[in-house]
């Protein structure tokens, strides 16, 4: 019954869909526009308690609004600001005991006279704790009751209908998005910050630094550059996961060349077995392409996608060796054009 009252709906063209999405995203493009150019001593006082709070930003709201405030939750989070999303139902049911006065709570209701938001207004105040609101009008319940109000103004759902929230939770996002970053800036929030908080996945791989990925010095080969090959294999000889790869030092211990196993394999194709009582300086490969400790994993993933090498020594400032990276271990991260 369902599907025969779907199919007896007027059916839209591919012209007409593409015309009803545009103006959809239209509509709330437009809508951004104004609420951009309304922003003005309010977001300015928000964003400086966001800055200055000692405790973390609660934001509550329910339904798609409540959808959007887990979002500004979590941007707030990975951007700097500590934060936690409460439900508000929950809130009235034990969850109240999570906001401290030290914490500042952001409200999210278009209408400001949700019941379930504005049930929590007497209850917050009693703790105290500052409240921030994101509504449509400062005059309603919300407004009336926050120190902040952040004003959407009047508002078009992008809905046919007018009534399902879209235009107004955008909104929201964007007015959230301007908290956080605003406040994340303030706090001088950089890279190195960011990539604390996203460890993981391909963000946190781009973030992240080589000795997140390198095999410390204790797990690699390292050898003088002074001994016979036939000495460095013998000495170096252990059970266990080793690399391809010997990182070769000078008398001062600085890194001066290395030597691999395909390296060693060659010797062998050659029949050039006189070369293993030889200094193995004499066969290594010279100043090795490194990376200083600190670089960008993304850098070392490069050169070694541009030299075609399987092992990148890693060096501090002045030189000496501290760790490998191997590509058996950072094979994920390899990009698939490049291996």
């Amino acid at each position: 019954m369902c599907s025969q009252a779907l199919a007896a709906a007027a059916p839209l063209s591919p012209f007409e869909q593409l015309r009803y999405g545009r103006e959809i995203i239209q509509i709330e493009a437009e809508t951004l526009q104004q609420v951009a150019a309304r922003l003005g001593t309010d977001f300015c006082q928000a964003v400086d308690r966001l800055h200055r709070c000692r405790g973390s930003v609660i934001v509550s709201g329910i339904g798609k609004a409540g959808l959007i405030g887990q979002k500004i939750t979590a941007t707030l989070a990975s951007t700097g600001t500590r934060s936690h999303f409460l439900h508000p139902a929950e809130a009235m049911h034990g969850d109240l005991g999570r906001v401290h006065p030290d914490d500042i709570v952001l409200l999210l209701s278009q209408s400001g006279e949700t019941e379930e938001v504005t049930r929590l207004l007497p209850w917050l105040h009693k703790i105290p704790v500052a409240i921030l609101a994101v509504t449509g009008r400062r005059t309603n319940t919300l407004g009336r009751s926050a120190h902040v109000v952040l004003e959407l103004g009047p508002v078009k759902e992008a809905c046919a209908l007018g009534l399902a929230p879209s235009t107004s939770t955008t909104a929201m996002l964007a007015i959230g998005d301007a908290l956080a970053l605003v406040a994340s800036r303030m706090r001088d929030f950089r890279r190195e910050d960011f990539a604390r908080f996203h460890p993981g996945g391909s963000l946190g791989q781009q973030l992240s630094q080589v000795e997140d990925y390198m095999r410390p010095l204790e797990e690699c080969r390292v050898a003088s550059d002074a001994q016979t090959i036939r000495q460095v294999y013998i000495e170096l000889s252990r059970p266990g996961r080793r690399s391809g790869a010997i990182m070769l030092v000078d008398a001062a211990e600085r890194l001066s060349g290395i030597f691999t196993d395909s390296d060693l394999a060659r010797l062998f194709e050659s029949r050039r077995d006189q070369e293993f009582d030889r200094p193995i300086r004499e066969v290594m490969t010279p100043r090795p392409r490194t990376v200083e400790l600190g670089s960008r994993m993304t850098d070392a993933v490069a050169i070694m996608a541009e030299r075609k090498i399987s092992e990148l020594p890693v060096v501090d400032g002045g030189g000496l060796p501290v760790g490998l990276i191997d590509i058996t271990d950072i094979v994920s991260i390899i990009p698939e054009e490049a291996r």
